[in-house]
């Protein structure tokens, strides 16, 4: 090695061991003012106000005040019974913007060969108030197992690895006070094929015979669903769901009749939005 090439080495080495200057997400975090809005837009020189003003309009809606909506079967499917075959469905839309939105929600159930065993509307406004976290209040109907209304307000969130969840109160208009947990996450096992499990949890806080619900933790159900996505807007699946009375509500069935308080299910279904 050269003289020249080992002087180079010595002066460079001091520098190279050296620490790089903090640069981007780096630097640290600053509590200065944040800059002024810049408003000596050049295109206002060439272009009359009227148009600047549709223009900043058009901006402004499609970056976060457009009103869009959407439509969204999670469960639309029919399963294995005893007496013949089960279905259900579970769907909702909504209409609005980020922050603000009207919702329609709706989920039952019932027997092919039996009348419908539960069926449910709810029409809600619901507000952002964080950046994955919506507040919703309501109304939510009952039109089984025998009609009753309920005010409603619930919690809609997706928490972190994707797990949304929701929790739910309701109020009806005979006093009764009932609640429901129910979240579910994706889990891929490529970009197309998904298992998705569910949970859901429904809780009393008195006994309310008339429709055999009992205080307490009432029923438990877990599910798993694994579904295909020809297109991001329908997939069809299979799964099994696992649904057990619980406490006061076991007590109830078995009362009326019903000594199997629990129930497994072979389903097969579809799941889409547009």
């Amino acid at each position: 090695m050269t003289r020249v090439a080992w002087l180079t080495l010595l002066l460079a080495g001091p520098c190279l061991a050296a620490d790089p200057p903090a640069t981007g997400a780096s630097l640290p975090v600053g509590d200065a003012p944040a800059p002024a809005v810049i408003r000596d837009n050049v295109a206002d020189g060439h272009f009359d106000r009227a148009s600047m003003d549709r223009a900043r309009a058009v901006l402004a809606e499609e970056h976060g005040g457009a009103t869009v909506s959407k439509f969204m079967a999670n469960l639309l499917e029919a399963g294995s019974a005893p007496d013949g075959g089960a279905y259900r469905w579970d769907a909702e839309a909504w209409y609005g913007s980020d922050l603000h939105r009207f919702v329609f929600k709706t989920e039952g159930e019932g027997l092919r060969r039996a009348e419908l065993g539960a069926a449910e509307a709810q029409a809600l406004y619901s507000r952002a108030v964080g950046r994955y976290t919506d507040v919703q209040a309501g109304v939510r109907y009952e039109f089984q197992p025998d009609g009753r209304a309920y005010a409603t307000v619930a919690v809609e969130s997706l928490l972190p690895y994707w797990f949304k969840v929701q929790a739910a109160l309701f109020v009806s208009d005979r006093g009764d006070v009932l609640s429901r947990l129910e979240g579910h996450t994706d889990l891929r096992f490529t970009q197309r094929l998904i298992l998705q499990p569910r949970a859901q949890i429904l809780l009393a806080a008195q006994d309310v015979p008339d429709i055999d619900v009992g205080s307490g933790v009432s029923r438990a159900e877990l599910g798993l669903r694994l579904r295909y996505e020809f297109r991001r807007q329908i997939a069809p699946y299979v799964g099994v769901n696992f649904e057990k009375s619980l406490g006061r509500t076991a007590d109830f069935a078995r009362a009326a009749g019903n000594d199997d308080d629990d129930d497994t299910t072979v389903v097969l279904g579809v799941r889409g939005w547009f």
